[in-house]
């Protein structure tokens, strides 16, 4: 993406580093506007599907882990408080350390790995379901070397984010190598 279409991270966000996802340079709607009256907003909101086919929606990022935006705000009006996603973890692959005011569940589908939290490591496996707590800098590892890991995450990220709890940070971006021996990974399009 040249410097000129790059939508700039605003002040004391990432904005001394290279944006490497579009999540972190693209404008997002975190929160939507309540408009019109009780009735309109009532209908709307049963009007909206309940059900979200991913495997229609594209894989973002890339090559050692992929994310699927399932539930959010932006994508659905059901949602305003709640955001859930999907990642893949190409064998042995990672993402970036980060942290953000809003805790997350963080449920594996497929795979094993561990966990970063402040410095303390903490392992999982398929069926665990990680809680990853308020403001704690993190980082999700995928540990088995011959196959993917799957997880499903969600947050009440909008909810925080309106209530002007709004630290998010990256402290190390995720890698821009494929890991070795894996250069061809892609996630799972069935997903």
């Amino acid at each position: 993406m040249s410097e000129d279409n790059r939508v700039k991270a605003g002040v004391g966000h990432n904005s001394d580093n290279e944006v490497v996802w579009e999540r972190w340079s693209k404008k997002r709607t975190f929160v939507r506007a309540l408009e019109g009256t009780y009735g309109e907003l009532k209908d709307e909101l049963y009007s909206q599907p309940r059900i979200y086919k991913t495997g229609a929606m594209k894989w973002k990022g890339g090559p050692q882990n992929f994310g699927k935006k399932v539930i959010n705000p932006q994508a659905c009006k059901v949602a305003q408080s709640i955001e859930t996603h999907v990642d893949a973890f190409a064998p042995g692959g990672y993402g970036q350390k980060h942290g953000h005011m809003n805790s997350a569940v963080f449920f594996v589908l497929k795979g094993r790995g561990h966990d970063i939290h402040d410095g303390r490591t903490i392992p999982w496996e398929a069926g665990d379901a990680l809680i990853v707590e308020n403001a704690c800098v993190h980082q999700h590892l995928a540990d088995d070397p011959d196959d993917e890991t799957i997880v499903l995450i969600m947050k009440a990220k909008p909810l925080f984010l309106f209530m002007h709890m709004i630290f998010q940070k990256v402290v190390d971006y995720p890698p821009k190598t494929p890991v070795p021996g894996h250069e061809d990974y892609a996630p799972p399009a069935s997903l």
